[in-house]
């Protein structure tokens, strides 16, 4: 294989998936564009990371000690933990390219999950048309990742991101024409 994994599906449905990282703490940044599965992958952008028990029926405990201090006296701990990736399904891939639609089937469970590359990310970035299923997240938590998306947007296209930004803009004002404050609160932390 000859880019790594950085995580494995083990709960899926047509909207998104989870997938636990292979390395505890090994998520990347809220917001990442990643792919889960093959002929059409799934691409999705991580809007929570989580890490806790492996055991659901049992809660890490505090112990007042350094991860560094825990790590030399009871390693042991560390086999116990696992982060996990929550990740919203905006697209897909397969052979005709890029497409911002859900696919026809969710990735399959043990899938593995990939970082998108720049290149990935700005072809399927040149539209916006995904905004409007990122909007359906809900909340202030779609609010987060609408602009998690449009800053990676404009970092990897090839305008200005000063006209990516503007392009965004307009995108969002007919999306949320109704909804001025929202608009408003968007607009005001976007930045490239």
């Amino acid at each position: 294989m000859s880019e790594e994994y950085i995580a494995e599906v083990i709960e899926s449905s047509t909207t998104e998936f989870v997938a636990q990282t292979r390395k505890l703490h090994g998520s990347p940044p809220f917001g990442a564009f990643v792919k889960a599965g093959t002929s059409p992958a799934s691409l999705a952008m991580i809007y929570n990371i989580s890490t806790g028990s492996a055991d659901l029926n049992r809660r890490p405990i505090a112990y007042g000690k350094t991860e560094d201090e825990l790590r030399k006296e009871q390693p042991q701990i560390f086999e116990l933990l696992r982060t996990e990736i929550r990740a919203k399904i905006v697209g897909y891939a397969d052979d005709h390219g890029v497409q911002q639609l859900l696919p026809s089937q969710p990735p399959r469970l043990h899938s593995f999950v990939f970082i998108c590359t720049p290149e990935e990310v700005q072809a399927f970035t040149r539209q916006f048309d995904y905004f409007r299923t990122l909007l359906g997240v809900g909340g202030t938590l779609s609010d987060e990742l609408l602009i998690a998306a449009i800053q990676q947007t404009c970092g990897c296209q090839p305008e200005s991101s000063h006209r990516c930004l503007i392009r965004a803009g307009k995108e969002l004002s007919r999306l949320l024409r109704d909804d001025y404050d929202r608009l408003e609160s968007i607009l005001r932390r976007m930045r490239p």
